[in-house]
């Protein structure tokens, strides 16, 4: 990670959530606001250069491929032309999500030519053809399922609501991926007869979460009616969801709050109120409290996984109060999840700084 990146000093200011504020303003949040947290425009000049400088590292990297023979030995960027760096193929997705995502928030963004250059360079016709040739080789089925499937159709939702005009050239290269990913998960979902309830990348309910986005937003109606009749499979009926059991060690989604926050967009607002009664009692409690993750080495690439935790509880938290207003006591929660890694996010190691960006920008700005 290049070591000259502005850090985050202890203390980071945050723009709160009215909509009246500009873009540049900045006022401290403290931890009992109300107001959810954001981005101002200098925090995302900050933390832009990590996706931009991450996707086009290639080494270290782990491919995580079962070869057929020698011909599959190739360099990530031979395998994953468009894909290929931030240490593996769903962080590089997520990386360039997050470019388009800070582009498309922060117009104003200094580095933003250079983004849409990086952008364009990578996601060409000639490299979504190649990486569509790996996912067609016969050891590929399940490469990336579903997390890296989710993180692909997170890009391609966010290209399409992006008005800059190379989007389009973007979105298009990369729809034939896009299709062939969205027919996956279709395929894929009446096959899983069990969730899968962890909280690291094959959680059930985080891709089901980011693949249900991208269907309501694109209209692939077979998408959504397979993920609203699996969630509904799978959690309809879940009571006292063993909040107190988490995190574990390696962490980095919550399983309980993300079934949180798959539930609250397949059911209507009433049948939700009612099941995460069922499901969480505990945070209907005005005194309910979760303590933020702790990472003790954030050079081991497992352990700085619980930085991550705490922006993904922070945006299920945010989540479940757009929907419950009255569950508003749950943004201070929010906002310490928050203010207990972001400090650290630009922190020169490169086990967190290779995708925890994405992350955070999803608490800050979903």
């Amino acid at each position: 990670m290049n070591k000259g990146l502005i850090l985050f000093g202890l203390g980071v200011l945050f723009s709160c959530g009215e909509q009246s504020e500009k873009e540049n303003s900045s006022v401290p949040v403290e931890n009992n606001s109300t107001f959810e947290m954001r981005l101002d425009l200098n925090q995302a000049e900050r933390i832009v250069q990590l996706p931009l400088h991450c996707i086009d590292v290639e080494f270290p990297n782990k491919l995580n491929q079962t070869i057929d023979g020698p011909i599959d030995l190739q360099t990530p960027s031979a395998l994953h032309p468009a894909f290929y760096g931030c240490f593996d193929w769903h962080s590089a997705v997520h990386g360039h999500w997050s470019l388009v995502r800070l582009a498309k928030t922060y117009p104003k963004l200094s580095d933003r030519s250079k983004i849409i250059s990086a952008l364009s360079r990578h996601l060409t016709k000639e490299n979504i053809v190649k990486e569509i040739n790996y996912f067609e080789h016969k050891y590929a089925g399940s490469f990336e399922r579903m997390y890296g499937w989710a993180w692909l159709l997170k890009l391609a939702e966010e290209l399409h609501h992006w008005s800059q005009p190379e989007a389009r050239i973007l979105e298009q290269n990369l729809q034939p991926l896009t299709d062939l990913i969205a027919q996956k998960a279709i395929e894929f979902l009446p096959k899983l007869q069990y969730p899968i309830r962890v909280g690291t990348h094959t959680n059930t309910a985080f891709a089901m979460t980011l693949a249900f986005d991208y269907a309501v937003s694109l209209g692939n109606d077979n998408l959504k009616k397979a993920i609203v009749q699996r969630a509904k499979d799978f959690f309809l009926e879940d009571k006292n969801g063993p909040l107190s059991w988490e995190p574990s060690g390696y962490d980095f989604l919550s399983p309980c709050l993300e079934e949180a926050d798959i539930m609250r967009r397949v059911l209507s607002k009433e049948e939700f109120k009612k099941w995460l009664v069922d499901f969480l009692p505990q945070l209907v409690r005005e005194e309910f409290v979760m303590e933020p993750g702790i990472v003790s080495d954030r050079t081991d690439g497992h352990l700085v996984h619980l930085d991550g935790l705490n922006y993904s509880r922070a945006w299920c938290l945010f989540g479940i109060v757009e929907t419950l207003p009255e569950y508003t006591h749950l943004i201070k929660i929010a906002n310490a999840h928050i203010k207990s890694a972001l400090p650290n996010l630009t922190d020169g190691n490169y086990e967190g700084g290779h995708w925890l960006a994405s992350f955070a920008l999803l608490a800050l700005s979903e």
